[in-house]
């Protein structure tokens, strides 16, 4: 994190440095495109469901949060002045960890990885703030929808390759003299229940000592946090 910084302000630094505004004319293209590279955290939102089982009562929650990789293109269309609509598919690359409590008897933890490998594709509506000097703060919100390549189908518990999500956030744009930078935060709710039910999964077995991983599950939905960096 303290590198991400240092690295934030030698830039916002450079373009302080320069002298006069750089790129006057680049906002008002109609169309224009670029690439985006960032971090990102993915996590769950559950809803425990207690399940009973010969070995107690397990109930599932989140163990962890492990950062991950984003990489994506952008394509931008200017609607005025102060409002852009853009498209930012991405690839975001991590893994979410669930852990499994046995809450009947000696509280053993049971911990299970889920990889994922998932493709947004949303559209968003962007609000520019009035351009200061080098500097030009915004907002951004849409939505869109996600598809998980990496999900592996003999895992207990399975996801589905299809979700729809709802995205907002803030960033902050420095113009240099032949591009822009932009580091960005966002937030990505779901909202669908990406867990495949047992009885949707007839090709896949698992053993019976797994079946309390699914069974502990009534609902999954996905978040995912990023820092990015958007170069146009």
């Amino acid at each position: 994190m303290k590198k991400h910084i240092i690295v934030f302000a030698l830039l916002s630094l450079f373009a302080y440095k320069v002298s006069g505004q750089n790129l006057i004319t680049v906002d008002s293209k109609l169309l224009h495109f670029g690439f985006t590279l960032g971090l990102d955290a993915m996590d769950f939102g559950i809803s425990p469901s207690l399940v009973v089982t010969s070995k107690g009562v397990y109930e599932a929650d989140v163990a962890k949060i492990t950062p991950g990789f984003t990489v994506g293109v952008i394509g931008d269309m200017r609607l005025g002045e102060y409002f852009n609509l853009r498209t930012v598919p991405a690839m975001h690359f991590g893994q979410r960890e669930l852990s499994f409590v046995n809450i009947s008897a000696n509280k053993s933890v049971e911990r299970l990885n889920i990889k994922s490998n998932i493709l947004t594709v949303p559209l968003y509506l962007k609000y520019s703030a009035v351009r200061v000097s080098n500097y030009r703060p915004y907002l951004i919100a849409g939505g869109g929808v996600a598809f998980d390549f990496g999900r592996e189908r003999e895992q207990p518990v399975l996801l589905n390759t299809l979700d729809y999500f709802v995205d907002f956030g803030v960033g902050w744009t420095i113009y240099f003299p032949y591009f822009r930078l932009s580091p960005e935060i966002k937030f990505a709710l779901g909202f669908g229940n990406i867990i495949t039910p047992l009885e949707q999964r007839p090709n896949d077995f698992i053993a019976d000592e797994n079946l309390h991983f699914t069974r502990s599950i009534d609902k999954l939905t996905s978040r995912l946090l990023t820092f990015t960096l958007n170069f146009e």
